[in-house]
């Protein structure tokens, strides 16, 4: 569900840049209020997990279309709200800014639908309801099957409205809304059962992270099994599972296709469209994680961002055994545990001098 900057207008790509930005703000606020030594590296770690997990498409039954984690409940139910949202916005920065995964203008748009409709929403008012203070197996499934298909749903919704206020006449709105909600049900499902089977797993090995998340509970020292476990995860993920990633457009790409009969919009040349993608152009080192082909370079994205997602999505063979893909999910992985490790980190080293 990355939007790609074709899909809006300056005006509203402007002011979801301006609502995320002062939810960053407010998050990095709050999280330095009550950072400990457990939750940095478990930011890092935990970012570099849920970039190699975006990369793996999985295919929904009977629809021609295909999904990928979401991640924000993941991240929230194991960080707690704030920490899930800077985190969830160092994953998303890192792909649009490197590998051109979502559009520079409409990533405000991202970050806010895929993360505070799960961190802020979905886990405060329905996750935590549902689980209460003392986790059980059967309500942590319920509570994140319901929580991440409303998350989703509400992302998707989102993004339906974010097309209609830019004025973007080659997606009607009802026509549109009816194809989004109920292809991202089936994913929200998919979504809700890793998510369930994910913090099982880490509420069995530390209790204490999942009843505690936006407190503080352990030293960091007792989850070294489950920061390897989960870099590891990263690495072959990223580096090998993403290979066998569903080659069928994802939801997004696929309910554009319904309405307009072709998976991406044309972005204009001119103005601030043109100004970012140049931007992209310059930055993204490896844009559609790979290898830029010869033609890319010398054409740019200019006029054809999101091209790279639909083209040749048929010739493409199963699985898409790929040195640029490899890479491209290993360093993601690697910037992305840097960037949010360096905002948890610093968020600390303030809160220490602080206090001292």
């Amino acid at each position: 569900m990355h939007m790609a900057d074709a899909l809006i207008s300056p005006a509203v790509g402007g002011a979801m840049w301006a609502a995320t930005a002062g939810l960053t703000i407010y998050s990095a606020k709050k999280l330095k209020e009550n950072v400990d030594e457990h939750i940095v590296p478990l930011m890092g770690v935990l970012g570099a997990f849920i970039f190699a997990a975006q990369m793996i498409n999985f295919t929904i039954p009977a629809t021609g279309s295909s999904g990928h984690l979401g991640g924000g409940m993941i991240l929230a139910i194991l960080l707690g709200p704030y920490a899930a949202f800077l985190v969830m916005a160092s994953v998303l920065t890192i792909q649009a800014l490197f590998f051109a995964d979502g559009g520079l203008l409409a990533l405000g748009c991202n970050i806010f639908n895929l993360g505070f409709f799960p961190c802020f929403i979905a886990y405060s008012f329905i996750y935590k309801k549902i689980v209460g203070e003392q986790p059980t197996r059967g309500r942590i499934l319920l509570g994140a099957m319901v929580a991440a298909i409303l998350g989703l749903q509400m992302g998707a919704l989102g993004v339906v409205l974010e097309t209609l206020f830019s004025g973007n006449s080659e997606l009607p709105f009802s026509t549109f809304l009816l194809l989004m909600l109920p292809i991202h049900l089936g994913i929200g499902i998919i979504e809700g059962l890793v998510t369930a089977a994910v913090v099982t797993f880490v509420w069995k090995a530390h209790p204490e992270i999942v009843t505690l998340a936006p407190s503080s509970p352990a030293k960091a020292h007792s989850h070294k099994p489950l920061l390897i476990g989960l870099a590891l995860f990263a690495v072959v993920a990223g580096g090998m599972l993403s290979w066998f990633a569903s080659t069928h457009p994802d939801g997004l790409e696929w309910s554009i296709k319904g309405v307009s009969g072709k998976e991406e919009l044309d972005a204009p040349q001119e103005g601030v469209h043109g100004a970012m993608a140049w931007i992209q152009e310059k930055l993204a080192f490896l844009p559609d994680y790979d290898f830029k082909k010869p033609e890319e370079a010398k054409e740019g994205m200019a006029g054809k961002e999101g091209e790279k997602a639909s083209k040749g999505k048929e010739e493409e063979s199963w699985p898409a055994v790929s040195a640029g893909k490899s890479l491209a999910g290993i360093l993601g992985a690697a910037l992305t545990l840097l960037m949010a490790g360096a905002i948890g980190f610093g968020l600390r080293r303030y809160y220490s001098h602080s206090k001292g």
